[in-house]
């Protein structure tokens, strides 16, 4: 891979000030483009991940870099990876291991509104 400080140097991106940190939105969908969960990435993060071919994002709250399954084992190994048209958003295609979401689901969105209540539902993925 050519040096990735300039292959993000030509991303263009757009990182946004949230809480005193340079971040931006981190899209996530397995290999059958199924949305995994959402999450902030800076710099580092985004190093990371390219240098390593694992998901890696910023944690807001815990304010650091993690690798996702760092603790649980459920890696992410980065397929695909792409730009959104305003450079303020990034899409990757990961090969899933186990489960995305910290609650133990497939995909962080695993919540349904119907009847104008909350439910637990995995059928979009079936």
């Amino acid at each position: 891979m050519e040096n990735i400080e300039e292959i993000i140097k030509n991303l263009n991106l757009k990182f946004r000030n949230i809480d005193g940190e340079k971040l931006i939105i981190a899209i996530t969908c397995d290999e059958n483009k199924n949305v995994l969960m959402t999450a902030f990435m800076n710099e580092e993060a985004l190093k990371e991940t390219l240098k390593t071919g694992y998901m890696h994002y910023y944690s807001t709250s815990r304010k650091k870099l993690w690798r996702k399954g760092e603790e649980s084992g459920n890696v992410q190994k980065l397929k695909e990876f792409y730009r959104d048209c305003d450079g303020d958003a990034l899409l990757f295609i990961v090969e899933q291991k186990g489960v995305a979401c910290h609650e133990g689901y497939y995909s962080c969105f695993h919540y349904k509104l119907k009847d104008g209540k909350l439910t637990i539902s995995e059928n979009y993925y079936k």
